[in-house]
């Protein structure tokens, strides 16, 4: 029930529905202040629930400790909505350190946690990101910031042996100035992204430079079990050498390649509006939310 949710919502709820209740999905909106739609002592009367999506700044250390309580049932989902709006308006101070996430998935080894992230500031996702997060799912959507390489390499690097789905947005107007990630690297983030998580299913990328011949590694690294791959056309950029190549036409060859690399045909994506991502963000998110908590 969007904007229809307050602070005192879930107090009004009797003992045994709270007791009851499996799934909880509350978020604020982003309503400028600082009030919570749920506290930790309030979160102590779900015992039962598997499945949670909030607001990141509502989930704080004190909940992570309550649900690691072995008299709760063991968490399945957790998704976690990250807004440039609501890191303005509250904080980050009271976030689960690494010692919580590590309690936390003690009591609930099969946990696995969502996070859609929305204008927020590489730093601040470089604090957010804690090593023992069992990160599944990231998606990240700007219209302001954009993600650094430092952080799509931390992603890679941390949680390789669970990361499932990858979503890199960057809704810009200027078409003609798109962050490149390989700027001075010696090595493509997104290429030892699809090199380090193994488990890697779906890449999504618009809005961010993507080398035709890093995606054709992409392609090769994961084959076909990358079963999505989707990036717009005006992302993919070309080397000059490639370009200069007369015999060879080179878009046709990218293409080509990649979709040997996958063993499926493939195209770039020719219409931003044809993304299966292409949705306003929040709407976006609790979409993912309820397929990625399905059958728990």
């Amino acid at each position: 029930m969007l904007q229809i949710v307050t602070p005192t919502s879930l107090s009004s709820l009797s003992n045994p529905i709270a007791n009851t209740m499996e799934h909880l999905s509350l978020l604020d909106n982003h309503i400028p202040g600082n009030t919570t739609l749920i506290t930790a002592v309030e979160l102590e009367r779900f015992v039962n629930l598997r499945s949670l999506a909030l607001d990141f700044c509502d989930f704080t250390a004190e909940m992570a400790r309550v649900l690691a309580d072995s008299n709760h049932v063991p968490l399945h989902r957790l998704s976690l909505l990250v807004h440039s709006v609501s890191i303005m308006h509250k904080s980050l101070d009271n976030m689960p350190k690494d010692e919580n996430w590590q309690a936390l998935t003690r009591n609930s080894t099969n946990l696995r946690v969502y996070i859609m992230a929305f204008d927020v500031k590489s730093d601040d996702m470089l604090r957010i990101l804690k090593p023992s997060i069992p990160l599944e799912r990231i998606h990240f959507d700007s219209y302001v910031t954009y993600v650094s390489g430092a952080v799509v390499d931390l992603i890679s690097r941390q949680y390789d042996k669970f990361l499932t789905h990858f979503i890199l947005m960057n809704d810009v107007i200027d078409m003609s100035a798109f962050p490149d990630l390989s700027d001075n690297r010696n090595e493509d983030p997104l290429v030892l992204l699809a090199w380090r998580c193994t488990r890697l299913s779906l890449l999504a990328v618009h809005g961010y430079t993507v080398w035709a011949h890093n995606l054709i590694a992409i392609a090769r690294l994961r084959g076909s079990d990358l079963k999505v791959l989707e990036v717009t056309e005006e992302s993919i950029e070309f080397d000059q050498g490639e370009l200069a190549d007369q015999d060879v036409d080179p878009v046709h060859n990218f293409i080509e390649q990649v979709s040997l690399g996958l063993g499926r045909p493939w195209h770039a994506v020719m219409d931003i509006e044809l993304l299966s991502v292409f949705t306003e963000p929040t709407r976006h998110f609790y979409r993912e939310m309820q397929s990625f908590s399905e059958g728990i």
